[in-house]
This record gives structure tokens, C-alpha cells and sequence, in this order.
């Protein structure tokens, strides 16, 4: 039996809520959890990206958003800048599984960026490469959800007047796990 339950916070595991987090940095507030409608899991993302800036203050990835096998669009909090890209999906019945975050380290003095980009593997086995920058190196893929993700959570800084600013900088995908009718 398939029942979706309350996520109630991000160390909690609720029956069948498992959390699968991309810790980038530690900048900015979670945001609220946005779920795929009942019973569907999420096929496909695209991302919110501010292209490099030259000179100016770079802030890359801005947000995620999923596509839910029913055609709807969830997504957590987002920076204010940049433009949504390219939508990826995977392939007719798969959905997505496990996710990787490209992430700059803290720079110092110099210009943060935290998030860049974002790949995400398919039930099927493919990956999808994101469209996001390129500055940072890719973090560990997070644990497989065998059955995909229902909800999406993330760690958005808000912006800091005249400061460094970073906009997106952590992710977390809720699976959707099957009851075992034990």
C-alpha cells in the first residue's frame, strides 16, 4: 500500500519519507518542502542559473525545479536571479533516482558561488547533465531512491545588499518508498 506521510524535519525519517541531501554549504535558510502530487514521482528537472557575471558578483545556481510525471512543476525556495534553462527528462516510464550537485568551495576573499549545477540519474540508468556553470567540483551522488523522488527542499541564502551573494547552496530529494505488505 502506497500512503504518503507528513515530512515533518530534515533528520527525520516518517515511514516512507527518506531523505537524500546534497550538503554544499551551510549558507541560507531551508525553505518549504514541495511535493509532486499523490502517487506521482518526479521524471525530469531544470534549473534556474545566473550566467557568469565578469566583474560583478556571480551567484549560479539560483533553483531547482522537478517535473512530476502528471506534467506539474515543484520547486523550493529560489535566488532572485538568472533564468530558467533547458528542461531534462528521462526517458518514458523512468523517473529520477539519485542526484549530484556541482559546488564551489568558499573562496575566501574572493567571489562565492556555492551551488553550480546539478546531474540527476534515471531509473533506466541514464544521466541527465544539467546546464548550470562549470566552477566547482561534482560532490557524491546521494543515495539511490529505487522507487524516485516525490519533494524537493532547499537551502537558499537570501540576498545580502552589498555582499557576497550565493542564492542556492544545498538540496534535499524526498523518496518515495513502497510499503512492504508484510
Amino acid at each position: 500500500m502506497d500512503k504518503p506521510m507528513k515530512f515533518v524535519a530534515l533528520a527525520a525519517v516518517l515511514d516512507f519519507f527518506l531523505p537524500a541531501t546534497v550538503t554544499a554549504t551551510f549558507w541560507g535558510d531551508w525553505g518549504p518542502v514541495d511535493f509532486c502530487p499523490l502517487g506521482e514521482r518526479a521524471v525530469g528537472f531544470s534549473l534556474k542559473t545566473e550566467k557568469p557575471q565578469g566583474y560583478g558578483d556571480d551567484t549560479a545556481l539560483n533553483g531547482i525545479a522537478l517535473r512530476c510525471s502528471g506534467g506539474s512543476r515543484i520547486r523550493s525556495t529560489e535566488g532572485p536571479w538568472g533564468e530558467w534553462g533547458k528542461e531534462f527528462l528521462c526517458p518514458p516510464q523512468s523517473w529520477l533516482t539519485s542526484c549530484q550537485l556541482r559546488v564551489e568551495p568558499k573562496q575566501g576573499a574572493g567571489d562565492d558561488t556555492s551551488a553550480n549545477n546539478l546531474n540527476c540519474k534515471c531509473s533506466n540508468g541514464e544521466t541527465l547533465n544539467g546546464d548550470g556553470t562549470s566552477w566547482g567540483d561534482w560532490k557524491e551522488w546521494t543515495s539511490p531512491c529505487r522507487d524516485g523522488f516525490m519533494a524537493i527542499r532547499t537551502r537558499v541564502e537570501e540576498p545580502q545588499a552589498s555582499g557576497d551573494d550565493t542564492a542556492l547552496n544545498d538540496v534535499e530529494f524526498i523518496c518515495w518508498e513502497k510499503r512492504d505488505s508484510r
